[in-house]
C-alpha cells in the first residue's frame, strides 16, 4: 500500500528536527454547494533541519518517530517569500 503524501505551509519551527505543517483541504458541502475550507496541522520529523517557516513542504506518512510525530519531510517545493 502507497504511503499518504500531503503538501502545506510551515508554520513553526521552534523544535529541534521537527517542524509543524498546516495542510488545507477544500470540500463542497452536500446541500449548499459552498465550497468549504479546513485545515490540519501535522508534525513532521526535518532531519536538516532545512525548513523555515512559510515553506511550501510536501510531507509523506512514515512509522511513528515520537509520540506525535508520523509524518517525514520530503521536499521544499517553494521556499518562503517567492
Amino acid at each position: 500500500m502507497p504511503r499518504k503524501v500531503l503538501s502545506g505551509r510551515v508554520v513553526s519551527t521552534k523544535m529541534q528536527k521537527t517542524v509543524v505543517v498546516e495542510v488545507q483541504r477544500t470540500a463542497r458541502h452536500r446541500l449548499y454547494q459552498k465550497v468549504i475550507r479546513s485545515s490540519k496541522k501535522y508534525f513532521a520529523h526535518d532531519e536538516e533541519e532545512s525548513c523555515k517557516e512559510g515553506d511550501r513542504v510536501r510531507i509523506e506518512e512514515c512509522r511513528p518517530l515520537s509520540r506525535l510525530k508520523r509524518w517525514r519531510v520530503i521536499e521544499i517545493v517553494r521556499p518562503a517569500g517567492s
